[in-house]
């Protein structure tokens, strides 16, 4: 297979509010908007991501709306630190504050408005001897 694109669509009633948010704090850019659809593209082009409400006849089989359990969103940065600070100016909704965790991430991370999980992460060492356990 020869990819064009790869991303995720959420399914929810909240499709509008979702773009807006992606959009304001998150750098996306709309590339595609209908009334029931949105697609949205980091402006370095380095992710994608859908918003589907769930009334329209071309819906894939089988997706509910989305409930906001089982999917989270990774956005990798190269300086967390920096990064929340810029989510807290903007008034960004933090639902777990900047940490560093032993598992070697520095992360902090929020729901958008359909419920999905964005977990903001900068790649760290991890604390000596963590991954020892799950190595053999």
């Amino acid at each position: 297979m020869t990819f064009v694109d790869r991303y995720p669509i959420i399914v929810t009633e909240r499709m509008a509010d979702c773009a807006a948010f992606w959009a304001r704090h998150l750098d996306f850019t709309a590339v595609f908007t209908s009334s029931w659809f949105t697609l949205l593209t980091a402006r370095d082009g380095s992710a994608s991501i859908a918003f589907m409400t769930p009334d329209h006849p071309s819906a894939p089989p089988g997706p509910e709306s989305f409930s906001g359990k089982g999917l989270c969103f990774e956005l990798q940065v190269e300086d967390a630190r920096k990064a929340h600070a810029e989510a807290k100016a903007a008034g960004l909704p933090i639902g777990l504050e900047l940490r560093d965790e032993p598992f070697g991430q520095r992360r902090f991370g929020f729901h958008d408005p359909s419920g999905l999980w964005v977990d903001v992460v900068e790649q760290i060492d991890p604390a000596a001897g963590f991954w020892d356990r799950y190595m053999v």
